[in-house]
């Protein structure tokens, strides 16, 4: 018997501190015993919560879900400027953290919400020549990053204590809550990092149920039938998504990546396509001509039956 299975699925994994999300997705894949995964976008070592994982025709699916609104709960701490935005850095410069008030908080948090412009942390994965800023300034190199445009759809204060900010974040796609916390540390004058952070949802998860490593281990001690209740299926990735209901006729065709006249109103855009066994067949929109075009096909087998 083969070691590993085609699976193919999504697994909400809560990623524990200290693991990088490769490392979370090896140890995830290795107790699941699944052939292919990939995961949706990396949480740095010193981060927890939410990292979907997705195996087998899932993987085609990571790239959508990059894009999607995040939300996160994060502390800063004031007066401190690190290397690398966070704690695993080396401190830059010490700087007194004056007696600030709610209003100047909040005028400070008020700047950076919206569509912001926003330098990644020179310590990231963002890669430039083919090779991972973080490489090159490991090495000791200097490195220029270029300011980008991000999204950052809330950012409140829930906690004020001293010299740490407890933050609640909710960001689009290419956001680095680390550039966030030395930003804000700017805007009130004395230098900021980031201390923790934990993803809380990714859309289209909002309120998920996460499972740790731990137990997951746990699960797998129990059997393949324990483990594979963790699996959500792709369209749970793709609920957001007006659904294209097609015939067994129209099913076959995009399965077979064939074009055939788009079977809904036109307003409808990017859509899920399900066979009538329930099987999620493609991503589709419609094009100018009003045919059914295939972002993404999945070759998912079919539904067992009783």
């Amino acid at each position: 018997m083969s070691r590993y299975r085609d699976l193919h699925g999504i697994l909400l994994l809560d990623k524990p501190l200290g693991l990088s999300s490769n490392q979370a997705l090896q140890a995830a894949r290795r107790l699941l015993r699944a052939a292919k995964g990939g995961h949706t976008g990396a949480l740095d070592p010193l981060a927890t919560g939410l990292l979907p994982l997705c195996f087998g025709e899932g993987t085609k699916i990571a790239g959508m879900l990059l894009g999607s609104r995040k939300a996160y709960l994060a502390e800063c701490r004031l007066g401190l400027t690190t290397t690398t935005a966070d704690l695993e850095g080396e401190i830059v410069e010490r700087r007194p953290v004056p007696a600030l008030g709610g209003g100047q908080v909040e005028q400070a948090l008020a700047s950076l919400r919206g569509r912001i412009m926003q330098v990644p942390p020179a310590y990231s994965a963002l890669k430039q020549g083919g090779e991972p800023l973080y490489v090159k300034a490991r090495r000791g190199e200097s490195v220029e990053v270029a300011a980008r445009e991000v999204q950052i759809h809330r950012l409140d204060l829930l906690a004020h204590e001293g010299d740490l900010l407890r933050l609640l974040v909710e960001c689009g796609s290419g956001t680095y809550v680390r550039s966030l916390a030395v930003d804000l540390g700017a805007a009130l004058g004395c230098g900021a990092h980031l201390t923790s952070l934990r993803r809380l949802w990714v859309e289209p998860f909002r309120e998920p149920v996460m499972i740790t490593l731990e137990d997951l281990e746990l699960a797998a001690g129990q059997g393949d039938a324990a483990l594979d209740r963790w699996l959500l299926p792709l369209s749970a990735a793709v609920a957001d998504l007006p659904a294209l209901a097609l015939d067994a006729d129209r099913a076959l065709a995009v399965a077979q990546g064939q074009q055939i006249p788009w079977p809904g109103n036109l307003d409808q855009g990017r859509s899920a396509a399900f066979g009538p066994d329930g099987r999620l067949l493609a991503l589709v929109e419609p094009d100018p001509a009003g045919r059914v075009r295939i972002i993404r096909g999945f070759n998912l087998p079919a539904p067992e039956t009783a």
